[in-house]
């Protein structure tokens, strides 16, 4: 009764300057989110799924300040890559930043221009996914997000996207507090790719739902910035169809707190669903990867990746469970997360999960954790090799199952450099 309370009191401290607006569809969602949230309250470190990584300062009533980070010349992510960019200052849309929001083979809409459209495709998706992805456990700041987002893109694929669509995100004042929530639906067999990049606010809750129709192909690159000091709580819900494709990769670096949740249904035949992430963290950094994969058709596939660099004190989280329903016969679902730790103060807390009820499956997972390989950094010093250099490499090599994940070598390309200059700046 006690912690029940602990939750509801938080609550309230934490949505009293928020409002659940809006009409039609939308505001009726927005009505539900409120109900459902009101139910299960906020969470605590005592829910099991936050046992390693303390919501405190993403529930309490106002954020904790957080510096602005001024990356010098170092261009921001994705900058050489030819696509439609909408920016998002302290969570809130700019249009004299962004670019037209018209491309070939696709719809966007921003959230508030849906409000009070009495029919909408997002009907269908927003909150809907998220509410599927409430059972077996509970994502109360997910259902906050639902509750009260404002900004956000609705944006619907009928083809192959004419280029990706990049969402960058802007972070100017030390309170900002920004709840973003998008919707991305791809019909039959079309094709796009979402970029994302940038810390957002001190404090950002963010939702994307994603259904992926039968034969589409989804392909999702988040780069979260690089303010020391921003906290910030995500989640992906994708219900993935018969013969689609989604995959989505996560680069984290620097970060005072950052947990990513995503929650994939793999509900068609023959479907594929790839999530992966690499993240390096020096000092206060506490990462948490939190994954629910679900496996309802038959012959699908399924992969985890999850690489994390700590040092100084730095905490790794990974929790990451595949669940094959019964009926789901050929499916192959493989997870591995694994840390590398640069000193002796850094930890990782992997809580790895299979449940199985069908019989004719192929699922592995394993959870490593251990420090650079000395005979493989003492074999490239022998070959003239500078150590820091060869740390650097070791590194790199380690990361290169999680980055190898994405499709696109330019940004492959992208990422790899911003790996190799957060190594040079953290030389160990």
């Amino acid at each position: 009764m006690a912690l029940a309370q602990t939750k509801t009191d938080a609550l309230t401290a934490r949505t009293a300057a928020l409002t659940a607006g809006g009409s039609g569809w939308l505001g009726a969602a927005r009505r539900d989110a409120v109900a459902r949230l009101a139910a299960m309250g906020l969470p605590t470190k005592r829910d099991e799924y936050w046992r390693y990584t303390d919501p405190a300062s993403l529930t309490s009533a106002t954020p904790t300040p957080a510096a602005l980070f001024d990356a010098g010349d170092e261009a921001p992510a994705f900058d050489g890559i030819d696509a439609l960019k909408l920016v998002f200052v302290d969570g809130v849309f700019d249009p004299a930043q962004s670019d037209d929001p018209t491309l070939a083979g696709v719809e966007i809409t921003s959230l508030s221009q849906a409000d009070g459209v009495d029919i909408h495709w997002a009907r269908d998706i927003y909150g809907v996914l998220e509410t599927r992805g409430q059972t077996p456990v509970q994502r109360p700041l997910a259902t906050l997000n639902t509750a009260y987002a404002s900004e956000g893109f609705l944006i619907r694929a009928t083809a192959k996207a004419a280029r990706p669509i990049s969402l960058i995100y802007h972070h100017t004042s030390v309170t900002s507090d920004a709840l973003i929530h998008h919707c991305i639906k791809l019909e039959k067999d079309a094709e796009l790719t979402i970029l994302e990049n940038g810390p957002a606010a001190a404090r950002v809750t963010k939702v994307m739902e994603v259904e992926v129709a039968d034969g589409a192909r989804f392909h999702h690159i988040r780069a979260q910035g690089r303010d020391h000091e921003r906290r910030a709580v995500t989640h992906v819900f994708a219900r993935v169809g018969a013969g689609a494709l989604f995959k989505s990769f996560t680069l984290t670096a620097n970060g005072c707190l950052t947990r990513n949740e995503q929650i994939i249904e793999l509900v068609g035949d023959d479907g594929v669903a790839h999530v992966a992430g690499a993240a390096v963290g020096d000092g206060t950094f506490h990462h948490d990867d939190t994954v629910f994969m679900t496996h309802e058709g038959q012959r699908c596939e399924s992969r985890q990746v999850f690489k994390k660099v700590l040092m100084n004190g730095a905490v790794g989280v990974f929790q990451g469970k595949i669940l094959v329903k019964q009926g789901a016969q050929k499916t192959d679902g493989y997870q591995i997360s694994q840390s590398l730790l640069l000193d002796g103060d850094s930890q990782f807390l992997a809580k790895p999960e299979l449940e199985i009820y069908a019989d004719d499956v192929k699922c592995s997972h394993g959870s490593t954790s251990g420090a650079i390989d000395d005979t493989a950094l003492f074999y490239l010093q022998s070959r003239g090799v500078p150590k820091r250099m060869a740390q650097s490499l070791l590194v790199l090599a380690f990361l290169a199952e999680a980055i190898g994940e994405i499709e696109d070598e330019a940004i492959a390309e992208d990422i790899r450099s911003r790996l190799e200059g957060w190594l040079q700046r953290h030389e160990h």
